[in-house]
């Protein structure tokens, strides 16, 4: 918890959508800090749009030459200790983060997943899902370590997959889950406090929790 209100970054690479949530969070003053910045590795990304349309820079620092990860971490870093950011948030963003940007936002770094971790890390996860057959699934925020997909989870929501449903209709309930899950995961992980307890994150004195749809839908 921090004594005034968290300066928070967002990294994106895709369309955006999981931003313009945490965004509309923020401008209500129900996210539990401000976007200061959104970081892009994509430039003409559609995130791009929609953080100049809410009137957060976006900037599109370099990445180099590796498809996976950002080959020089450092501008990245620079930027963000210009802008004395608190928390970076990762929403869709595609690239592997490294020590340079983990060690100094060790704790301080959230990201959001399409799957209940730690089932379907990576790539692809609603497809992996899709495919399994399994009947329930959905989305976990957690903070983000060096090993893929792996950190101390913050809060999930499980989303059932219907009998004969599609992919796309499944994507879309997910990823409905993951706009709602996100900004309330992140208010409470800047507003209550928390602790680690071996790889489990505690909030106050009580245990972990788990959301399930209609809980985020009304709670967030």
């Amino acid at each position: 918890m921090l004594a005034r209100p968290a300066r928070l970054a967002v990294f994106a690479s895709g369309n955006g959508s999981n931003f313009e949530a945490l965004a509309a969070a923020a401008a209500r003053d129900v996210l539990g800090g401000s976007i200061v910045v959104m970081l892009c590795d994509r430039p003409g990304a559609p995130v791009l749009d929609r953080a100049r349309r809410r009137g957060v820079e976006s900037l599109t620092p370099p990445v180099g030459r590796f498809r996976s990860r950002l080959e020089d971490e450092q501008p990245w870093l620079h930027l963000l200790r210009e802008r004395e950011v608190d928390v970076v948030l990762l929403a869709g963003f595609m690239r592997r983060l490294h020590a340079t940007l983990l060690a100094p936002f060790a704790g301080r770094m959230l990201n959001v997943h399409p799957s209940l971790l730690p089932a379907f890390p990576g790539l692809d996860a609603i497809g992996q899902a899709w495919r399994h057959g399994v009947g329930v699934t959905g989305c976990t925020v957690h903070l983000v370590e060096d090993a893929l997909d792996s950190g101390p989870i913050v809060a999930q929501s499980a989303v059932e997959v219907r009998a004969g449903e599609s992919r796309e209709s499944l994507e879309e309930r997910i990823h409905d889950a993951e706009h709602a899950l996100y900004p309330w995961a992140v208010r409470r992980f800047l507003t209550e406090p928390w602790r680690l307890e071996g790889r489990r994150l505690v909030f106050g004195e009580g245990a972990g929790f788990r959301l399930n749809e209609t809980e985020v839908a009304r709670d967030g």
